[in-house]
């Protein structure tokens, strides 16, 4: 039997979906707030996002408002006792945090207050980091500032991308809410203010940032590429033409001689590219206006002699 409380949920990515699975499962899910539906692909096609299609299977009503800053009534229409938010996208109005009897809540993909912001997962990979976890606080007016109320870290193996860490905080993102949901109610919770000297941020990742810089070395080469595995994915230019990267692996044992970025080595199953100081060996790519592959499938078609000496830019 469902518990007696109203919820409203507000989030937008696939990251999102087993949170609000387990609050329908559990609670009153009485609305779900997020973004407008988006254009998609090359034929722009009109695209809900995944909790908007959670929410629709299980016959939930769905708000989509431009900016929930000027129009945020429909949702205290909905008379929450709690709210609770995730990746929603959008900084929160004081008329809605200050209206539930429980507050508003956030899951958030980091311990903070490191990583601030809408990218938390892909900073910290990026960075290099051996941890990172999730965080459930009370929302404030600002980003990702509000009081801590509990804190769960994972490990980043060396090996995890993206999509390994993402399935690994959704999963937890999930299971931490619904430990802590029943503390708040009963008034057992923490409220811990946020050390702001500590505070690291995560802002967006741009397409800029996405680009392979391969004047670096390649401990960060290698973060960087699985810091955006699977999606979007780092690239770097080829002959004029983009080249996404998906896995790579490094070389220790060669110190690179050849000029960054260039292709030095043909191995099985992939190319040696020179970094600031060791190579880089790629080993799943999508090429231009080519499906994505791996480099010893792309061999079979291919003379791989004639990449060598060719750089990347």
């Amino acid at each position: 039997m469902k518990k007696n409380i109203s919820i409203v949920f507000m989030g937008t990515p696939e990251f999102c979906v087993p949170i609000l699975e387990s609050l329908i499962d559990e609670y009153n899910v009485v609305g779900v707030v997020t973004q407008p539906d988006k254009e998609i692909g090359r034929h722009h096609e009109l695209t809900p996002s995944p909790i908007k299609e959670c929410a629709v299977k299980n016959g939930i009503l769905v708000i989509q408002p431009e900016r929930i800053r000027k129009d945020y009534q429909e949702v205290l229409n909905r008379k929450p006792d709690l709210i609770v938010t995730c990746a929603y996208g959008q900084i929160i109005p004081k008329e809605i945090l200050d209206y539930p009897k429980y507050g508003c809540i956030n899951v958030h993909a980091s311990l903070l207050p490191k990583y601030r912001g809408g990218a938390p997962m892909q900073r910290a990979i990026m960075n290099g980091e051996e941890k990172t976890g999730i965080t459930i606080m009370y929302m404030d007016e600002h980003m990702d500032t509000g009081n801590i109320i509990i804190q769960r870290e994972v490990t980043i193996a060396k090996t995890d991308n993206l999509e390994k860490v993402h399935d690994k905080l959704s999963a937890l993102g999930r299971d931490l809410l619904m430990e802590t949901i029943p503390l708040i109610l009963s008034g057992k919770n923490e409220s811990i203010p946020q050390n702001n000297d500590e505070a690291t941020y995560a802002p967006i990742i741009s397409h800029e940032d996405e680009k392979i810089d391969f004047n670096r070395t390649a401990k960060e080469i290698y973060d960087h590429i699985r810091a955006l595995s699977p999606f979007p994915g780092a690239y770097a230019i080829l002959d004029g033409k983009t080249v996404k990267i998906y896995n790579c692996y490094i070389k220790e044992e060669f110190y690179t001689e050849k000029k960054n970025g260039e292709i030095g080595r043909i191995y099985k199953d992939g190319v040696g590219v020179s970094c600031k100081d060791y190579e880089i060996v790629i080993t799943d790519v999508k090429f231009e206006g080519k499906k994505r592959c791996l480099m010893k499938d792309y061999f079979n078609g291919n003379d791989p002699e004639k990449l060598l000496g060719k750089i990347f830019e």
